[in-house]
């Protein structure tokens, strides 16, 4: 009697606010702080390594499976939670999404052991993946195409300052309070969010009803690319040729080729592949793998450049990378406004055509660079990188109805995991490859840039791909959208 009184307050005061104009912004302040907080921790975790390395006596090797078991679980997951969504309510599963991100931080708080850290990174990689799947699929049913790319252009400049606060703030919590403080303070946050998300976050209306969950297809994928995550990335450490590495990677081969293969066959998929027929969605998605593969080319090596070359100061070193998230955050709501106004065809192909020259004038280094030379180059790609994200990622999401927005979600942030680690991995086979080319023929310095050089020329042409498939996606504004056409839609009854 006293939950389903509980139960009944709760939805009179979603009634009474749904019935405000301002009511979609507080929807998206909830889900803002949940991807603030799952940001932040991306980020704000890196600081604390070499502390956690000492405190547990490990090798850095060791303690990285805390860093990749958190990402492999979050891509694993993506796709399933985005499917679980749409049929139990995205409400329901980013709510238990904060719930779980807590619960995660406040056991690697008490973790003894980095064995331990990294099983409840695990946990909180769970929490992360149901708010990250979720997130753009919330934001698109509350707003109406034409305010749909302002909203998520604010969430895109949540996402930059949740980058950019990281470092700084993991700084200040582990000199001044110790490691497990990064942890900790996720706690409040999360319970707080949990809260909020029980009285705002509005039920989905055409929620997909009596609809059973592709268990057999959440395995194959997320066991296929998991195994296809971790060959790449263990492809640096043991050698592509390597029995290890070979074995993940047609593991994920056969395990993604069974995936597609039962999806086409079952009833009710994981996802209807159907929706890649669609030319904005198809296109989209590719065109924000490319940009992700392409962004990560530097955000992983150029830290090793500046340090081993230039020799800057870890300061320095992130001064100058915090270029890329502040002119990102200023960009990111005034180009999903004016995709809204204009759609996204334009600033699409000229935000990933900016991001090709900035690579492209990167690819110029020298054992001498000014490190202003690379702000601003820095700040040319987060400019471009602002134009490019919240217009394609309205127009992704505007191709898909309403019962199938969680699992577009979960496409387009899988896409964007995947795209990290394909970064990462190639730049780096490609630099190593030119390196040790090089390096027996010039001083190792200029081999170094020469190598750098050809990374970012690489990703430059990656950027200019994804420009191109930008382009040829077509299409108008983004009031054409299959999505609401008004704002918020609800169910009677909520939980």
């Amino acid at each position: 009697m006293l939950l389903m009184q509980g139960e009944d307050k709760t939805v009179s005061i979603k009634e009474e606010l749904k019935k405000k104009p301002y009511f979609k912004w507080i929807v998206l302040c909830n889900v803002a702080a949940g991807t603030f907080m799952a940001t932040l921790d991306g980020s704000i975790v890196n600081v604390a390594l070499p502390t956690i390395s000492v405190d547990f006596g490990v090798g850095k090797e060791t303690l990285q499976w805390a860093v990749t078991a958190y990402l492999l679980t979050i891509s694993s997951l993506l796709l399933a939670f985005g499917r679980l969504a749409d049929i139990i309510g995205k409400n329901r599963v980013y709510a238990a999404g904060f719930l779980g991100f807590a619960l995660g931080s406040a056991l690697c708080g008490t973790a003894g052991t980095v064995q331990l850290l990294v099983i409840f990174r695990i946990v909180q990689a769970v929490g992360a993946a149901m708010m990250m799947a979720n997130a753009m699929g919330l934001v698109t049913s509350c707003f109406p195409p034409r305010e749909r790319g302002r909203a998520l252009g604010t969430m895109g400049t949540v996402v930059a300052l949740g980058s950019l606060t990281g470092p700084s703030l993991g700084g200040f919590l582990v000199s001044s309070l110790g490691w497990r403080a990064i942890f900790y303070i996720n706690i409040p946050i999360g319970i707080m969010g949990f809260i909020a998300s029980l009285f705002i976050l509005p039920r989905d209306k055409d929620i997909l009803q009596k609809q059973k969950f592709d268990y057999l297809g959440a395995v194959l994928f997320g066991s296929g690319i998991t195994c296809f995550l971790l060959g790449l990335s263990e492809g640096q450490e043991f050698g592509w040729a390597s029995q290890r590495v070979l074995i993940l990677l047609v593991g994920s081969a056969v395990l993604l080729g069974s995936f597609f293969i039962t999806e086409l066959k079952i009833r009710q998929p994981m996802i209807e592949l159907s929706l890649f027929r669609n030319r904005l969605f198809f296109a989209g998605n590719v065109a924000g793998l490319l940009s992700f593969v392409a962004m990560f080319f530097t955000t992983y090596l150029l830290p090793f450049y500046m340090a081993e070359i230039l020799d800057l100061k870890a300061y320095q070193m992130g001064l100058v990378m915090t270029a890329f998230p502040v002119v990102m955050a200023l960009t990111a709501p005034l180009s999903g406004w004016l995709s809204d106004k204009t759609g996204p065809l334009l600033l699409t192909t000229g935000g990933l055509s900016i991001n090709a020259i900035g690579l492209y004038l990167l690819a110029n280094i020298s054992v001498d660079m000014s490190p202003l030379s690379l702000v601003w180059k820095m700040a040319l790609m987060g400019l471009g990188t602002g134009m490019f994200q919240s217009p394609n990622n309205s127009s992704v999401m505007s191709t898909v109805p309403l019962p199938k927005l969680g699992v577009a979600g979960g496409v387009v942030a899988t896409m964007r995991n995947v795209g990290m680690v394909v970064g990462v991995a190639l730049s780096v086979a490609i630099f190593n490859s030119r390196f040790a080319a090089l390096k027996s023929v010039l001083p190792w310095q200029t081999a170094y840039v020469e190598a750098l050089g050809l990374v970012f020329k690489v990703a430059a042409l990656i950027a200019l791909c994804g420009a191109a498939v930008s382009f040829v996606r077509g299409g108008g504004a983004t009031g054409s959208s299959a999505g609401p056409e008004s704002g918020i839609t609800t169910a009677k009854s909520d939980s």
